[in-house]
């Protein structure tokens, strides 16, 4: 049972990828069946989900040194990241603004509960940030959390391919959009078709979590 978690979740992964490969169509995405696959296992044999943790926790300790490889494609891509800079930076402003204002007024317009308003604001942020950020404006860290990371599975599973829709071919574009809409699940995605495009979504995915952390407590006394 130690090993459990580690030993189904790359199993069950390596399954799924192998046939995106195949397929390569969003409803295959791995990262959303996999989750919903080690979900269902662990409701149908009734193992606790702080066991299964216990048994993968390796995998949670690797995230850590997995964003901070993201360094590398950005020191790899740093001179023309440079050259973008302020498209970069106007970019992260404009996009981390939408990503608030647009999550808090359709929650708004469906009488979402102030609680509710305050949780789903900063869902574009990675969620060790988001967490603290949602305790300190009045919201709820737990719900913020599980919107943090419903927000990084559809962006890895529909983020891309929203992108191919509205006809974004720029590389430097298409990363800022997946890091800066849906953090580190979107760089993970957007990493594996294009190098460029993956570090400015790793670079957008940091300096959006230090913008919208910096803002928001500010803008939802604006908006409140």
């Amino acid at each position: 049972m130690k090993s459990f978690g580690i030993f189904a979740t790359l199993f069950v992964y390596y399954i799924f990828m192998k046939l995106y490969e195949k397929r390569r169509v969003f409803y295959l995405n791995p990262v959303l069946l996999s989750i919903i696959t080690i979900s269902l296992i662990l409701k149908g044999f009734k193992i606790s989900y702080d066991a299964y943790m216990e048994s993968a926790r390796i995998l949670s300790f690797l995230l850590g040194p997995a964003v901070v490889s993201l360094a590398i494609p950005l020191y790899k891509q740093r001179k023309i990241i440079e050259a973008y800079s302020r498209q970069i930076l106007v970019g992260i402003t404009v996009g981390g603004l939408m990503a608030i204002l647009s999550a808090f007024y359709i929650v708004k317009a469906l009488g979402g509960s102030k609680e509710v308003l305050l949780s789903i604001a900063p869902k574009s942020i990675t969620t060790a940030i988001a967490i603290g950020v949602s305790e300190k404006i009045g919201g709820i860290p737990a719900l913020t959390a599980v919107l943090v990371i419903l927000t990084g599975i559809f962006g890895n599973a529909i983020g891309v391919e929203i992108l191919n829709l509205a006809k974004v071919k720029d590389r430097v574009a298409r990363g800022l959009a997946m890091g800066v809409t849906s953090h580190g699940l979107g760089t993970a995605r957007i990493i594996l078709d294009d190098e460029l495009s993956g570090a400015v979504s790793g670079l957008a995915m940091a300096l959006n979590g230090i913008f919208t952390s910096l803002i928001l407590p500010f803008l939802i006394k604006l908006l409140n």
